[in-house]
């Protein structure tokens, strides 16, 4: 089950973690590929990360049961 509108949920948090892992890959992927050799900047890979999750998270936040950004819920 979706969390309400304005509000999150530990799912919210678990799947914000995984877009952040995730993005941290692609991140190493990606500059491995552009400078042809496996260097780390763990700086700019950590922060690309807790972008991700951050705006993961916002964007949960503003979404309601139904997965309708900006809208309150339905009452029934």
């Amino acid at each position: 089950m979706n969390s309400r509108f304005l509000t999150l949920n530990v799912k919210d948090f678990a799947k914000g973690l995984l877009v952040a892992v995730l993005t941290a890959v692609v991140t190493i992927i990606y500059n491995t590929v552009q400078a042809s050799s496996l260097d780390f900047d763990w700086k700019a890979i950590g922060t690309v990360a807790l972008a991700s999750a951050i705006g993961y998270i916002v964007k949960n936040l503003f979404t309601n049961s139904n997965n309708e950004i900006f809208k309150k819920e339905n009452k029934k």
